[in-house]
C-alpha cells in the first residue's frame, strides 16, 4: 500500500505541475473563448491535483511511512507543507478570475479582462512555479533525513 500511495502522490504532483505549465502558456497568448475555456479546465485539473496531493500526502504521513511524529520533527517537511499552503494561497486569485469568466463563456464571448489583470495572473503563476521548485528541494532534503530535529 505505501508504494501505491507514493505512486498516487507523484502522479498528482505531475498533474499539478503540468496544469500550471499549461496555464502559464495559455495566459501568455491571446485570450480567446477557446483559451479561456482551456484555462478554466487546466485550473480545474490543478485544483483536483492539489486536493489529491494533500489528501494522499496526509494519509501517508498519518497512517503509513515513518509516522506523523517523524515528519513533524522535520524542518524540510514543515517548510514543504508551508510552501504548499503559500502556493495554494497564490493560486486563489487566478482561480477566482477564471471562475468569473463563466457567464461570458456560456454566451460564447471572450471574457473582458484588463491587460494589467492578465499580467498579475501571469506573475502569480510564475511565483507558484518558483514555489514548487523550492517545495521539491524540501522534499528531497526530507527524503534523506536532512533537517530532522527529533529524538
Amino acid at each position: 500500500m505505501p508504494a501505491v500511495l507514493a505512486f498516487l502522490h507523484h502522479v498528482a504532483a505531475f498533474g499539478l505541475v503540468s496544469a500550471l505549465a499549461v496555464e502559464l502558456v495559455l495566459i501568455g497568448g491571446e485570450l480567446t473563448v477557446r483559451t479561456a475555456r482551456a484555462l478554466r479546465l487546466a485550473d480545474l485539473v490543478y485544483g483536483v491535483s492539489a486536493a489529491a496531493i494533500l489528501t494522499v500526502g496526509l494519509v501517508r504521513v498519518f497512517y503509513f511511512e515513518k509516522g506523523a511524529a517523524y515528519y513533524f520533527h522535520s524542518v524540510p517537511f514543515i517548510a514543504k507543507l508551508s510552501l504548499f499552503a503559500v502556493i495554494g494561497f497564490l493560486s486563489l486569485y487566478p482561480t477566482r478570475q477564471f471562475m468569473s469568466w463563466r457567464d461570458s463563456l456560456k454566451q460564447g464571448s471572450v471574457p473582458a479582462v484588463e491587460p494589467a489583470r492578465l499580467r498579475t495572473i501571469r506573475t502569480l503563476i510564475h511565483w507558484e512555479l518558483a514555489g514548487l521548485v523550492a517545495l521539491v528541494l524540501c522534499a528531497a532534503l526530507m527524503a534523506r533525513g536532512i533537517g530532522y530535529v527529533g529524538g
